[in-house]
Order: C-alpha cells, then structure tokens, then sequence
C-alpha cells in the first residue's frame, strides 16, 4: 500500500498597522534594536495593554476576503512558555473565542486542477522578538515585540508539497489584495509553520510533526518532501513517529529535532484579565466589508471580458500591483489585449531581473501607454518602443519628446524604403528564391537587412508589402 502525506499550515502575518497591537510603540521593521519598545511591550510592572482598533480591522478584512464567519464575541487569553524573546513569559493570542472561523481558499494546481482549502481559523495576536545569534553570543531586539499579526490556521487538507506552496502562494496574494500585511518574507512578515503525518489508505491520520518558522516558498517545498519521506522511511524501518518541532536547515536539506510537541494545554491558556472580550458589532463589521477592494478572481473575471485569455487575466491578477498598474495604463489607453500583452512580456522581463525583494514596476502608467498609443499608431517600430521603455523604467519621461531625442521616429515614407530595399533585393538573389519558393521565413531576413541599413527606423510591416511587390 502506498504512503499518503498530510499537511496542514499555520501563517504567521504581520499586520501593517502604524503601531503596535497593546501599545503605542511604532510598528516599523530595520530601527536601532531596542527603540520601538515601551513598558507595556517589555512587560514592566504595572503597564497595562491597550487594543490596537487597526490590528482588530485589519484582522477582520483578511478573514472577509477568505469567506470567514467573523465572530461578534471573541477573547484574548494568554499563552503560556518560557523563551528569552518574550518578556512577559506569556503571548497575548487568542484559542477559544477566535476572531475569524472557517472559509477558505481555492488553488489550482500547474495540472489544471482545482481543490478547496478549508481554513480552520484567524485569530489576533502579538508577534515575539527576535534572537539575534552571533560569535559574541546571543542579543534580544524586542523591537518586533508586541507588533500586531494574525496566525491563519488551515485544515489538513493538503496532500503534497507542491498543493502547501500553492495555497501559500494564493494566500500571499490574497494578503497583498487586502492591503493588510507588507508580506516580506525576508523581512520576517510573513512565516509559516508545517505540520505534517503520513498515514497508509484506510488507516487513521499519523504523528504529527510541526516544522517551525519557515520562510520562504521553495524552503517549504524541500522541507515537506524531506519530512514526508524521513517519517515513511522509519516507520517502515518499525520505528515509531514522535510528535515533536523540528527545525529545517536549508543548506543541509535536513530537519532536526527541537523540542517535543507541546498541545494546547501545555501552554496553560487562560482569559487575558487585563483585556477585556472583545465585542464587535454587525454594523461595524459590515463596514469593514465595504472596504474590501477587489479580489483576484473578480478581476480575472473582468479581465477575460474585456478580451484576454484565462492565461493572461491569471498572470496580470497574480499581483495586486499588476493588476493596478494594468488598470491605471487602461485609464490612459484603453486597449487591453494590447497592453496586457506588453506587460506580460516586457514588465514582467523586467521585474524577473530584480531581487526577489525589489521588484517594483517603476515605469508611469501614464507613460507607459503614451509609449504604446505610439507604436500602435506606428510612430514608432517594436525595437524603438523597446528602446523608449528602457528610457522610461530607469526614470524617464514624456515618450512623445524621447521619440525625437533618440531619433526612434518610424521610417513609413514608401518611396524613400522602396529605394532601399530595391537594393537589398538586388544584392540577395538566393534570399529572393527562396521567398518565392514559400519560405516565408526569408521575411525576416530582408526585415533585419532594412532595419540595418534605416538605423531601425523601418517600418517592419510597409517593409514586408514592399518586398512582396518587389520580387514579384
């Protein structure tokens, strides 16, 4: 009988409020270690906490946009252990009364196929600090204590590694959508827990082991093949699983054992009692929903009326920001396929050039589509738009000027390209036959011949009608 893998995931998000969950520290990632700190986030005697309104909406319009039922009662317990990070010894977070139950979010698998992921819960809580470890010993920044995140629970529903990168994927999308969460993940604002058994068909659900704090797509891809296939080889090998957390070590490939697993009652939960339940209302919760934007699958939905493909309408909406810049050059140039197709090649070159964590579109929207108004009218070839696009992504400007300055303006005078091609022609007698034997991609060759001799400035399609007339 074949082994079956279960995977369930647990999203650590950190919320992009201007201070902090239970007081009034800045919430800002990169200050002097130390300074973003207050007595009620180091936990001084007798400093009280005061609910961030910003972190309790923002919390709210994720688990909106992923179908949550969100609670109208919902309560903040403490969560007990002991670790040099955190100084109260205790994590504000929420178990019983969650803020978000249920929901959850279709993927699509690179086969084609679509499945449902059932999500669990989203609750409210403050993120830890940092252990900094280097050859003097280990340093504390409690700059990141206290900062408001939401711990997104899935069900086990996964079954491979490649379904937890997808649902991660659209989950990072989903919070970018929103506008809740920055998502960097190297900056650690957006980390993810693996829990994952395997079990045999028939047989009940396996040990589970928790793989802590990664963060990144591809380390959660090796790190659930790696485990999935550690725990199938020692029970074959009759060794029991233990429920523990291990730690995955990307250089290595490997995960290690930390610590056994602890369950919900080793933390000794109990009510915060200096925060009082949390009660929100209906109405108040009907005005967050007014405020969701628009979601992807809407968009693709818009998107594929308006003329463009399933393919395209998924690439532009994968990103909230190219879906945005697509729309903002539609409002200066309303030719979708066009544009779509633009970004989707050129744009998207671009961006894959950058580092993972700079990828931004620096090129205006409105000039962007000036910069193709004119090459759809033909003022400019494809290589002078390509030129121009270049220009306009280091910071440059006004298209229409640049196509002056840079001396891009399309060649479209029939007379003065005839005179040229007549000698091209007449120079390449094989290239000749072979256009009139049907080889139509000799084109090509007396396209690259005109552009040469014009400096680029051909008029590719006026250059291929002229040479038809020409060999006739």
């Amino acid at each position: 009988m074949s082994w079956n893998t279960v995977i369930g995931l647990e999203v650590h998000s950190e919320l992009n409020t201007r201070t902090k969950c239970f007081c009034g520290c800045k919430n800002e990632f990169g200050n002097k270690p130390n300074t973003n700190c207050c007595p009620v986030c180091t936990a001084m005697p007798g400093a009280l906490p005061v609910l961030n309104r910003d972190a309790v909406e923002r919390a709210i319009l994720m688990g909106l946009a992923v179908g949550c039922r969100i609670n109208n009662y919902s309560v903040f317990e403490r969560k007990n252990y002991f670790y040099p990070d955190l100084c109260k010894a205790y994590q504000i977070s929420q178990l019983e009364y969650p803020l978000c139950v249920g929901g959850g979010l279709e993927i699509e698998l690179e086969d084609g196929t679509k499945k449902f992921i059932r999500l669990n819960r989203i609750h409210l809580e403050e993120d830890a600090g940092k252990l900094i470890h280097s050859a003097r010993g280990t340093m504390i920044d409690y700059n990141r204590g206290g900062v408001p995140l939401i711990e997104i629970v899935s069900e086990p529903d996964m079954s491979s590694a490649e379904e937890a990168v997808a649902y991660l994927e659209k989950l990072r999308s989903t919070l970018l959508y929103v506008g809740v969460s920055d998502c960097k993940m190297q900056e650690g604002s957006i980390r993810f827990d693996v829990n994952i058994s395997v079990n045999r068909d028939g047989e009940p659900l396996g040990t589970r082991t928790e793989l802590k704090n990664l963060n990144s797509f591809r380390a959660v891809l090796r790190a659930i093949k790696y485990e999935s296939n550690r725990q199938i080889e020692e029970l074959e090998a009759g060794h029991p699983i233990i429920q523990e957390t291990r730690r995955w070590d990307d250089e290595k490939g490997k995960t290690y054992s930390m610590r056994t697993k602890e369950d919900s009652q080793d933390y000794r939960y109990f009510p915060d009692p200096d925060l009082i339940p949390l009660e929100v209302t209906n109405e108040y919760i009907e005005s967050i929903r007014a405020k969701l934007p628009k979601l992807a699958p809407q968009r693709v939905t818009e998107y594929i009326a308006m003329g463009l493909t399933e393919q395209d309408a998924l690439l532009i909406t994968q990103e909230r920001a190219y879906a945005d810049f697509f729309e903002n050059v539609l409002s200066y140039f309303n030719e979708p396929k066009f544009v779509c197709n633009w970004i989707t090649a050129e744009v998207f070159k671009k961006l894959n050039a950058l580092e993972v964590d700079d990828r931004k579109i620096t090129v205006q929207p409105k000039d962007l589509a000036e910069m193709l108004r004119l090459y759809k009218d033909g003022e400019i070839n494809q290589a002078g738009a390509r030129k121009i696009f270049d220009v306009l992504w280091d910071g440059g400007t006004e298209p229409s000027k640049l196509v002056e300055s840079l001396g891009l303006k399309q060649m479209n005078d029939t007379g003065a390209l005839t005179e040229v091609l007549q000698k091209i022609v007449a120079d390449n007698p094989k290239a000749v036959a072979e256009l009139k034997a049907g080889n139509e991609k000799t084109m090509a060759f007396f396209v690259g011949q005109a552009m040469r001799a014009t400096q680029g400035k051909a008029n590719p399609k006026l250059v291929g009608e002229i040479v038809k007339e020409l060999i006739k």
